[in-house]
């Protein structure tokens, strides 16, 4: 499943490149905190359990003319999400960690240090 680091998504977002930010988490995660100019389908708890008809059902919400890059908590329902949408027709990648890799990178934080420089070796 393809996915980008939280480097690789600012970096995009800061030249105007920026994709589709799809953030799947429950309103109410994405109101205390979500990557600016993300779009909030919060289909996180059907995803987790694998039910993908509410994601299906909200396809039209997403651009068909733009990568994607799907949002979550640590990036694993993300991951559903982002295979759904490939499967869709959708250039969709994952973000790395979630928005917990998006936050430690956003901090420059130890542990965003360590994951980022794992996901460069792999």
């Amino acid at each position: 499943m393809p996915s980008i680091r939280p480097d690789e998504l600012a970096a995009r977002l800061d030249d105007g490149d920026g994709p589709f930010v799809l953030d799947v988490r429950p309103e109410s995660n994405y109101r205390r905190g979500a990557i600016d100019g993300s779009r909030n389908v919060p289909v996180y708890d059907d995803l987790r359990s694998g039910d993908d008809a509410s994601l299906r059902r909200r396809l039209d919400e997403i651009p068909r003319d733009r990568d994607v890059v799907v949002v979550c908590k640590m990036g694993v329902v993300a991951k559903r999400a982002t295979g759904l949408l490939r499967e869709e027709g959708y250039d969709a990648a994952t973000l790395a960690g979630g928005m917990s890799g998006w936050n430690g990178y956003q901090r420059g934080s130890l542990s965003y240090k360590l994951r980022s420089f794992v996901w460069r070796l792999f």
